[in-house]
């Protein structure tokens, strides 16, 4: 039987942090690193077989070893988070049959989503957690022109995203010989015009991008009660 995967990436750049974090995946949230709340959960959903971290330097991956299992692949991450899936998805072990790639950033993610997400990607070979837009959407046409956009068919893209191993890996090859530039790996699915199969996320699951973020991470976790004790590793 196929293994499973997950490639938390954690060598963001963290531009848009203003100085107030200088590594985002770092800084504390309720008591812990933000990384390691994504660890945590992954570890605990029961679904995953081996983990790939992708690091920014030597100091930030010795104080992410902390926090993951043993073992873990490190992969040095790349200047672009395509490059850092690129690189990471190129270091799977040959009986991993499936990969969740997760952006470390977004630390709400729950157990119960990555089991659901498990499930459909079996059968669908590509599956993305997502929220509805809620909001009025519109294009901004030049000289204060304004369209207004269906929202009917919109969706916010999240992650984990989730794909069979040959998919995936097919459509990376697909962005690197094109040369796109790609910002979530559903695009990269996307261009080889493999469907994609949505999970509905009901509960907040933000990215972590700017200071103020943190404060909402912090409020949102204290809104969900007790969480199951950090694993020790």
């Amino acid at each position: 039987m196929s293994r499973t995967a997950a490639i938390l990436l954690a060598a963001g750049r963290s531009r848009r942090m203003e100085g107030s974090a200088p590594d985002k995946i770092l800084a504390p949230l309720a008591g812990k690193p933000v990384f390691a709340h994504s660890a945590a959960t992954f570890y605990r959903s029961g679904v995953i077989d081996t983990f790939i971290v992708t690091y920014r330097n030597q100091q930030q991956m010795v104080e992410l070893s902390a926090y993951v299992p043993t073992p873990t692949l490190f992969v040095p991450g790349g200047d672009e988070r395509q490059d850092s899936v690129a690189a990471a998805l190129a270091e799977l072990p040959d009986d991993v049959g499936y990969v969740f790639i997760h952006d470390c950033a977004r630390p709400l993610v729950r157990a119960e989503q990555l089991v659901a997400l498990h499930k459909i990607v079996r059968r669908e070979d590509a599956v993305v957690l997502a929220h509805r837009v809620t909001d009025t959407i519109k294009r901004h046409r030049g000289e204060g022109r304004l369209r207004t956009v269906d929202r009917e068919h919109l969706w916010a893209m999240e992650t984990p995203q989730v794909f069979s191993r040959k998919l995936i890996c097919r459509a990376y090859a697909a962005v690197a010989q094109r040369r796109f530039t790609i910002t979530d790996d559903a695009a990269a699915v996307e261009l080889i015009h493999h469907p994609i199969a949505l999970l509905e996320n009901p509960h907040p699951n933000p990215k972590l991008t700017t200071p103020t973020d943190l404060a909402y991470l912090e409020f949102l976790l204290t809104q969900t009660g007790s969480k199951p004790p950090f694993p020790s590793f």
